[in-house]
């Protein structure tokens, strides 16, 4: 898979994921030079949305951040994980399409196994996909 990738900073949990990433055959591509938490969301959204990658990751102290600003970007179903389970869940149940991440909070085997459990799970859950076609009908709302 290509996946789209930002963070604003680099310590060992970032390269942790990048290497597992890489490690498990997938194409790792920044998305942008970027180091401001909103360019990074934006543009890894962009990407994702855009086909240009199949799904992102995106990192910041708290995850909070890139995943508000990836999530600006329409198509884009970003959800903030600290654990396998919620990776898995947000796959399943809202077909999340970028995963947010905390750079600080996470020990770097931790983050790799999160990864791995948010691109291990391929196909959402087919009795969310109303829900999931709900979200979006909100997107296209008029306000």
């Amino acid at each position: 898979m290509r996946i789209a990738f930002g963070a604003d900073d680099e310590n060992e949990t970032t390269r942790a994921v990048v290497g597992y990433l890489s490690g498990a055959g997938h194409e790792v591509v920044a998305a942008t030079d970027s180091a401001q938490w909103p360019d990074i969301g934006e543009a890894v959204g962009a990407a994702v949305a855009g086909g240009d990658a199949d799904y992102g990751v995106v990192m910041c102290w708290t995850g909070t951040g890139t995943a508000i600003a990836a999530n600006k970007v329409p198509g884009v179903r970003a959800a903030l994980a600290w654990e396998p389970w919620i990776a898995k869940g947000a796959r399943l149940w809202n077909d999340a399409n970028v995963l947010a991440l905390s750079l600080k909070r996470l020990a770097p085997d931790v983050a790799g196994e999160v990864v791995q459990a948010f691109l291990d799970t391929s196909e959402p859950d087919a009795d969310e996909a109303e829900n999931i076609a709900r979200l979006g009908d909100i997107e296209q709302r008029p306000r």
